[in-house]
């Protein structure tokens, strides 16, 4: 989700979910790039990788839902 497309961009800021969404998948990435550029996960490290990439998954599946929700709004609404 790193390509900011103007569609993203608005949702960002008229979308409190989305906006929140967002907010938690940068923070998990941001700590699943903590974890990987480590040599020697333990054991409740290696636990909370696969964790945090399914959580990063689900966030992703749920701002997918909410780009296609906006994507027929538009198309049924065209000028608003």
């Amino acid at each position: 989700m790193n390509e900011q497309s103007p569609e993203i961009k608005a949702l960002l800021q008229t979308d409190e979910e989305f906006n929140q969404l967002a907010a938690q998948h940068h923070q998990l990435e941001d700590r699943l790039q903590q974890l990987t550029s480590k040599h020697y996960l333990s054991e409740p490290e290696q636990v909370e990788e696969i964790t945090l990439k399914k959580r990063k998954l689900a966030l992703k599946d749920r701002m997918e839902v909410i780009l296609r929700q906006h994507r027929q709004h538009q198309q049924q609404h065209p000028h608003h």
